[in-house]
């Protein structure tokens, strides 16, 4: 775009941003003239894509950018779709998390819902996601809305969108919404009143936590000692209202993460899996020796586990925990389906098949999780587990936090540990061993060129196992709409190339199953495991050229 253009442009966003801040920061871009043509470009040169994680980015001025204006017109873009519905008077609850301008996304959001005449109603203050995909049940709403970028970095931001089920959108009404977007040439058009919506009471965080106790069984043990953190995000009161209501012992906090801080202060990402993320809760832990450490994401729809293993304590993979939380729940006679999505871990068919239950298969994400009928448990490798469905149609951590410390608390009663329950669903089932291979990058392109490298030169062996079948995922299977993706099921082990949704990362899911005899073959098969995935990392990515 000339540099021409690019003034106009972002004259004309000038001209009508609502937000003071973004208007500084775009007038001292535009001040610095030809110096800050590449800034101009990089903000301007097209528009932040609404898909079915809504939308998610860096904060600042412009149409590339997290910002009022782009959200005021996500606003109105969905409203426009609600009303084409049929929902002219429907309500829509809006959530918030901590993250730097949250509050005043949902506060938008809220004025363009009331001027476009539907209903809306904000949660009283920034709490976790779970609790906003709850009101949109409980409240019988026809949408909600989510500010939050999750555990992204501290300059990003997001806005994910719920329809009246409580599940996240997904196609086509992303695109309808997204057309609707694009159809508001000006904000102007967009009526926003001062007043007029409802900022809700702590009615609807109470009627959540009497649903988290519904969770656990009446009757079983509350005695794991946990140490938590909340990563600086917004699920530490919610949590330990739960854990009080449930009797479970209060959890240690890990005060430098306690509190919601947007800045994240003490990570370089505020997640979980990322290196260095948990060192001070395992620091806390090795202090304190609970029975295991309890974290959350910023928005605490993720919950992560760790164990002490061998006197050092690791966290457990997210296919780890949510094996252990769907064997915990087939032990107290659970009924329904159990959901997962395809880059999770195969290990939980095997679990299903053997209760006599159903299972199934979906796209990544808890969009395409929440959508599966009779659901009754589902999970995501990426530490997101849903226990409770018809309480919360999504992941969440709270739940989750709750259902794995009662099965920490039944096993400490017979003088086991979540390990041990692990070993024995290896030997039952063969040992399962997942690993990730995940590129961040800069440039995109990265991304693009190693899949069209993978699709045109599939690989024939990995790992030196024969390639059995491969599969392009862009056009569907007999059970899978198409998406970005290739499968690869080899003898003994799969593997699964994707671009992530909301994050500029490759990311490449493994699996090896290893048959075992008896407790005693174990050690050898996981060095067997380790072995074959470190073997699959090391082709895959020759294979992408990585």
């Amino acid at each position: 775009m000339q540099h021409d253009d690019l003034l106009a442009r972002a004259q004309a966003w000038l001209a009508e941003d609502p937000d003071p801040e973004t208007r500084d920061e775009l007038a001292k871009l535009l001040d610095a003239g030809q110096d800050a043509t590449e800034e101009l470009a990089a903000r301007f040169s097209g528009t932040l894509q609404f898909g079915t994680a809504g939308l998610r980015g860096e904060l600042g001025a412009g149409p590339m950018r997290m910002n009022r204006s782009v959200v005021i017109r996500a606003a109105a873009g969905l409203a426009a779709y609600l009303k084409k519905q049929g929902n002219q008077n429907g309500l829509v609850v809006i959530g918030y998390d901590a993250r730097h301008k949250s509050q005043d996304f949902a506060r938008d959001t809220a004025a363009v819902m009331t001027g476009a005449g539907l209903r809306a109603a904000v949660l009283p203050r920034p709490l976790p996601t779970p609790v906003l995909a709850f009101a949109i049940r409980h409240l019988g709403a026809v949408a909600g809305v989510e500010v939050t970028a999750s555990h992204n970095p501290p300059r990003d931001n997001g806005y994910k969108v719920y329809l009246g089920d409580g599940s996240q959108i997904v196609p086509p009404a992303d695109t309808d919404i997204a057309a609707e977007i694009a159809a508001i040439t000006t904000l102007t058009t967009v009526p926003r009143p001062t007043t007029g919506w409802d900022t809700l009471d702590d009615d609807v965080l109470n009627a959540y936590l009497t649903r988290t106790d519904a969770v656990l069984s009446p009757d079983t043990p509350r005695t794991a000692r946990t140490v938590y953190t909340a990563m600086h995000g917004v699920g530490k009161d919610v949590l330990l209202a739960a854990f009080a209501r449930a009797g479970f012992p209060e959890p240690t906090l890990v005060t430098e993460q306690a509190d919601p801080d947007p800045d994240f202060p003490t990570v370089a990402f505020p997640n979980p899996e990322e290196p260095g993320a948990m060192d001070l809760a395992f620091a806390k832990a090795t202090e304190t020796d609970p029975d295991l450490v309890i974290a959350n994401d910023p928005d605490a729809d993720r919950c992560a586990v760790a164990v002490k293993d061998d006197g050092t304590w690791r966290m457990l993979r997210g296919d780890e925990v949510g094996a252990l939380l769907a064997a915990h729940l087939v032990s107290r006679g659970a009924h329904g389906t159990f959901a997962e999505s395809i880059v999770s871990s195969s290990l939980l068919a095997r679990i299903a098949a053997k209760a006599g239950l159903p299972h199934e298969e979906t796209l990544t994400g808890f969009k395409w999780i929440a959508r599966v009928e009779n659901l009754r448990y589902g999970y995501e490798e990426a530490l997101g587990y849903c226990v409770d469905p018809d309480g919360v149609r999504d992941k969440d951590g709270i739940t989750a936090a709750l259902l794995i410390t009662e099965l920490a608390s039944v096993l400490k009663e017979e003088g086991r540990t979540l390990l041990d329950l692990l070993d024995d669903l290896a030997v039952e089932h063969g040992l399962h061993a997942t690993d990730q291979l995940s590129v961040r990058v800069e440039d995109l392109s990265i991304i693009a060129n190693a899949m069209t490298r993978l699709r045109e030169t599939p690989p024939t062996t990995l790992a030196d196992l024969p390639v059995t079948n491969a599969e392009d995922l862009t056009q569907g299977t007999a059970t899978l709409p198409p998406t970005d993706g290739l499968r690869y099921t080899l003898d003994g082990a799969r593997v699964i190339v994707r671009p992530s949704g909301t994050e500029p990362k490759l990311k490449c899911y493994l699996e090896v199953v290893i048959p075992v005899p008896d407790h005693t073959t174990l050690p050898t098969a996981r060095a067997k495991a380790t072995d074959l995935l470190t073997a699959l990392k090391r082709d895959l990515a020759a294979a992408a050229d990585l």
